[in-house]
């Protein structure tokens, strides 16, 4: 299967558009303009308006399944130190995580179904906002998504700098952890610095909580279990010589498997309702909405392992690998309907800088490869009768 030289300039074209002309969660009004557009023009059924910037196209050939192929459209509140001349025109925000690929291989991957309908069944073409923090794919879901477009399975990539270009990782569970972020507020009793007994401290109690919650993986799991807590902020105080009346910690908190998760969020809030108390310090634990535990359904997972191997070789297909403590939204649509989500190797002669770093861009040697999967996919999901 041969692509056309003018489908791969067009994907290079946008991918490096997208990378120019970054947009930030929910505000992705260029990017959904540039998506729709090219969809129409394709001649396929465009659908607006979940999620805000949300992008639907249909392709409808024949009997049969239907499927849907996810891609993100977000960037990152980065400023990028890369010197490419595509780099971002828009201060303080850069295309840190890939998405531009992302979008490109799946729009150029619907031209080429669109031409080739060499499947039976209908395929969603879903382009995502606010993967980054925001839950856009649990506001699509929230919104109806499975309802108005109902989907037999649902798929996504990602490009993953440390595999190789060409290579491919899927799991038949868990790929990423879950997310939530915690806000803890300590309640103590200002009073002058030089005089400490006349108060209630709540920096000391910050200062050994932070201590104490690292305990929880190390001590309160099994060596088994899968769990990061990470407090990455306190706030509070304002003189030098005052003992703060309040402090305000947040993190986050990262796990493999669901019932640790509930474990670890119940642990933390006992923590923090006990261990201030012989301080005279009282604590209060807020959640902010998070992400489910990424985990594959075996037997879509089975499919994208299946299709790997016809596509880039069994030496080039990791199965079974390790999860990543990172989080990824796509979760909340597996949480709806069966899907699988994988990596496609960005490394190239050499490695790629991390996701989410000033210096990253993504691999374009990428495009030609996710283009032939998603088809792949597409046409062993939804074979000719």
């Amino acid at each position: 299967m041969t692509l056309s030289p003018a489908l791969l300039e067009d994907a290079l074209h946008w991918r490096r558009q997208l990378h120019r002309q970054p947009e930030l969660g929910y505000q992705e009004h260029h990017t959904s303009n540039l998506i729709a557009r090219e969809l129409e023009l394709t001649g396929l059924q465009v659908f607006r308006g979940l999620a805000g910037t949300a992008v639907i196209g249909t392709l409808e050939n024949g009997p049969g399944p239907v499927i849907g192929l996810r891609a993100d459209m977000d960037a990152l509140p980065i400023t990028e130190k890369g010197e490419v001349e595509w780099r971002s025109a828009t201060p303080g925000v850069m295309h840190a995580c890939g998405h531009d690929g992302h979008s490109a291989i799946l729009l150029a991957a619907a031209r080429q179904l669109a031409a080739t309908r060499q499947f039976s069944g209908t395929v969603h073409f879903i382009f995502q906002p606010a993967e980054e923090n925001l839950g856009g794919a649990r506001k699509m879901v929230e919104e109806g998504l499975f309802q108005r477009f109902p989907m037999d399975a649902v798929y996504a990539m990602h490009n993953w700098p440390g595999l190789p270009l060409g290579s491919l990782a899927v799991n038949p569970g868990a790929m990423m952890a879950s997310l939530d972020s915690f806000e803890i507020t300590l309640h103590g009793k200002s009073c002058h610095a030089a005089m400490p007994e006349s108060g209630a401290d709540p920096m000391v109690v910050a200062a050994e909580l932070i201590l104490a919650l690292q305990t929880i993986p190390s001590r309160r799991l099994s060596p088994l279990s899968s769990a990061v807590v990470s407090v990455t902020q306190i706030h509070g105080g304002e003189a030098i010589n005052v003992i703060p009346e309040q402090i305000v910690l947040r993190g986050t908190v990262r796990c493999l498997q669901p019932a640790v998760r509930d474990k670890v969020r119940a642990l933390i809030d006992e923590f923090v309702a006990t261990l201030p108390r012989p301080f005279g310090v009282s604590g209060e634990t807020s959640w902010l909405p998070g992400y489910p535990v990424t985990a594959n359904h075996a037997a879509p997972a089975e499919q994208v392992r299946a299709v790997a191997l016809a596509t880039l070789g069994e030496e080039n297909v990791h199965w079974q690998v390790n999860p990543s403590m990172a989080s990824e939204d796509f979760a909340c649509m597996m949480e709806a309907c069966p899907g699988a989500y994988f990596w496609l190797g960005a490394d190239g002669e050499e490695p790629s800088a991390p996701l989410h770093n000033a210096r990253y861009d993504f691999n374009d040697a990428l495009l030609p490869i996710g283009i032939r999967f998603w088809q792949n996919l597409v046409e062993q999901a939804l074979p000719i009768a």
